[in-house]
């Protein structure tokens, strides 16, 4: 069929993008049969859909035959394109490859091997650093086992140098805790990096650093920490300024007071420095710090001076002739916390190196020996134990938790009966006097205890005010309630 000639095939129907081969063949079956037809007869339009596949396949041979010539020559050049293309490809792959061999020679090798001398430079500055740090352990370590010498009176300053080889006067020997400390915290430090490039990092892998640590630096950091827990536990000023009524100078008894004041500044700087630092905490600050084992030891210290008290008045009120000598000595350890309180009052605490803020401008405590007080808006240690035991005052707290635990005692002196019970009864205005007395002659605290000036001549300084009768008043309630009228 020649082009352009009509044809009864309908192309725009087979070339329509809607076009459905099942719809079209049903319309076709239905345009060849009748409905009612029940054999139903395929083979006209199936003759029909054959014709008209013929019919296309001659009219594409007639289209083909008669452009033959036209598409060889499109072909003949789109394959001299081709290879046209080809020869261009090839010429600038061969000057690719040749460039990329110039740069391996000229770069890449040469980048392998300053690779090598690269890693090979950052073993051997890990390995100096590493080094370093074992050196520095390891002479923070001699400077421990100088500062040890030094506490337990073996010896000092022997690792300093060798300059200065004296043995250390026991009495002196607690100024060597908070250098210690300092020491131990720094030596903490070191052993405890964890991330690369923080100093120390690595240590732990060293065996002679692990030996350090294990056979010296944690035996060490305990004696220390026993130690401060003992002059604290230890710590009265009620005994050493005694003497100075006994024929010693009042001179004496400011120095013994200020000596068993530094004492106590030290052991707890010492505990305060050492107390554990909160785990999984990136970091803590000065605020969030919670000096456990200060604040246990002091506990501690008030525990007992509570118990003890308490157990010696039960006894004494069951041996009324012994009344007057136990009060005396609940006077006096009272006395003993009042002065722990101001001394607390003006320590501040020591700058630690490992918290996030340290008090880069404040004073050590054993710099700030000579102030009786601090700032009230600046903290101290004292705030730190009133909000561990919950309350405002030690010597408040101290009469009445001692008050809670005599109602019990004197409840069990009354229901047991006897003569210690009928005693106690018809003892009860002296019992009031004399225990009232007691709380009262506590607040009377000599100046050596308050470390006032050395010129004043006053012998006691009375402290508190008001809130003495009502400690006075507790405490004359906890033995006189349970006797009843």
């Amino acid at each position: 069929m020649a082009s352009g000639e009509p044809s009864y095939i309908d192309y725009e129907a087979f070339l329509d993008p809607e076009f459905s081969p099942a719809s079209f063949a049903n319309s076709l079956v239905q345009s060849t049969n009748n409905a009612t037809d029940t054999p139903l007869d395929l083979s006209t339009p199936l003759s029909r859909v054959l014709f008209d596949l013929q019919e296309i396949d001659t009219h594409i041979h007639a289209l083909t035959t008669k452009s033959a010539l036209p598409l060889l020559a499109h072909t003949e050049s789109q394959t001299a394109a081709a290879e046209n293309v080809l020869k261009e490809a090839g010429s600038q792959i061969a000057s690719v490859s040749q460039g990329y061999e110039r740069l391996e020679t000229e770069v890449l090798r040469k980048w392998e091997a300053a690779e090598e001398a690269r890693i090979a430079a950052e073993k051997s500055l890990e390995t100096v650093r590493l080094g370093r740090a074992v050196a520095r352990c390891l002479t923070l370590g001699r400077q421990l086992e100088s500062q040890v010498a030094e506490i337990t009176g073996r010896g000092g300053g022997a690792a300093a140098g060798g300059a200065d080889k004296t043995v250390a006067s026991g009495k002196d020997s607690f100024r060597a805790l908070e250098r210690a400390a300092y020491t131990i915290l720094s030596l903490r430090q070191m052993l405890t990096a964890s991330k690369e490039g923080e100093e120390g990092y690595g240590l732990d892998r060293v065996k002679v650093i692990r030996t350090l640590r294990g056979e010296f630096v944690i035996p060490a950091e305990n004696m220390i920490k026993a130690r401060a827990q003992q002059t604290i536990n230890r710590f009265s000023l009620t005994t050493t300024t005694s003497n100075a009524s006994n024929g010693q100078s009042v001179q004496s008894g400011y120095k013994q007071a200020r000596d068993a004041r530094a004492r106590l500044a030290t052991a707890a700087s010492t505990l305060y420095l050492l107390s554990p630092m909160p785990r999984g905490t990136a970091s803590v600050s000065v605020a969030e710090y919670k000096p456990e084992l200060l604040l246990s030891t002091l506990q501690g210290y008030m525990h007992t001076a509570i118990m003890t008290s308490a157990n010696n008045l039960a006894k004494a009120l069951s041996q009324l002739p012994t009344l007057d000598r136990t009060l005396g000595d609940i006077s006096s350890r009272c006395q003993d916390i009042v002065a722990l309180e101001t001394i607390l009052r003006g320590l501040r605490p020591p700058a630690h190196p490992l918290l996030a803020t340290p008090h880069d401008d404040q004073p050590s405590i054993s710099e700030s020996e000579s102030e009786t007080t601090a700032s009230p808006n600046k903290a101290n240690l004292l705030q730190l134990l009133l909000q561990a035991l919950d309350t405002s005052s030690l010597p408040s707290y101290f009469w009445r938790s001692l008050a809670s635990s005599l109602t019990s005692r004197v409840q069990e002196i009354v229901s047991r009966g006897g003569v210690s019970a009928r005693t106690l009864r018809s003892n009860r205005e002296r019992l009031k006097s004399e225990i009232k007395e007691c709380v009262l002659r506590a607040s009377e605290v000599s100046a050596s205890s308050h470390l006032a000036d050395k010129g004043r001549a006053t012998a006691t300084t009375p402290v508190g005010g008001g809130s003495w009768e009502r400690e006075a008043a507790v405490m004359v309630s906890s033995v006189l309630g349970p006797l009843g009228r």
